[in-house]
């Protein structure tokens, strides 16, 4: 599989049962990358760990906007997560709990972040807890679990 990256997550090795399901935020694998985070901290060696298929999208971004300077550790970084980590797809029994929630926030007034109620959705579907810098993206959506840290 190659080497992994410093702060690259760990997948779970296949041991029985997951201490948690977790799904990893973007802010989550930036800090890891700039090293302002250390994700052994975060993630137990049991836990079942995946993104959401718009936390690759952006972190793609991140390499593709990166100067010249930071793209190759960047890119590398990603990479190494892209082949680490599962991505949990966009698919119809998301889009029923992104359309849930979309709604909810209308109802309520509180707008989010367009990619943070994906990340939220996917979570919320796939009954995994979003690990974030940023707790305020998901707060009270309905049946969303959130470990918020800081780096």
């Amino acid at each position: 599989m190659g080497r992994r990256a410093r702060n690259a997550p760990r997948r779970a090795p296949d041991r029985g049962a997951a201490l948690e399901r977790l799904i990893l935020d973007t802010t989550i694998l930036v800090a890891a990358e700039r090293r302002s985070l250390n994700l052994d901290d975060l993630i137990g060696d049991e836990d079942d760990v995946a993104i959401a298929a718009v936390t690759a999208a952006e972190l793609l971004v991140g390499v593709e906007l990166a100067d010249a300077r930071r793209r190759k550790n960047r890119e590398a970084f990603v990479e190494d997560v892209l082949t680490i980590v599962p991505v949990e797809a966009y698919d119809l029994a998301v889009a029923r709990a992104h359309a849930g929630l979309l709604a909810h926030t209308q109802r309520t007034g509180r707008s989010r972040g367009a990619h943070d109620l994906l990340i939220a959705a996917t979570a919320l579907d796939r009954e995994r807890t979003v690990v974030t810098v940023d707790a305020a993206g998901f707060d009270d959506l309905p049946g969303v679990s959130v470990r918020a840290t800081r780096t």
